[in-house]
């Protein structure tokens, strides 16, 4: 069973970090919006991680473009 925790672990830790953001957007819980990202998943027989990887890629993006900068001299 540790083992499964340290997998579980490595995964949270270094994963996308989509459900988290999601979830503080909509202001539940991740673990409502992991679980329902896995539901969707074997429901519509891979819709849902689609899904997933599209709103991780877009979230990285967006971060990308959109930086706080703390002065003007950061250009």
């Amino acid at each position: 069973m540790n083992f499964f925790y340290s997998i579980l672990y490595f995964f949270q830790k270094h994963g996308f970090e989509v459900c988290r953001r999601i979830a503080e957007r909509l202001g539940i819980r991740a673990r409502v919006v992991r679980t329902s990202f896995i539901y969707l998943a074997f429901v519509t027989l891979g819709f849902g991680f689609a899904l997933y990887l599209f709103v991780a890629f877009w979230l990285r993006i967006k971060d990308l473009l959109y930086t706080k900068r703390t002065s003007v001299f950061d250009l």
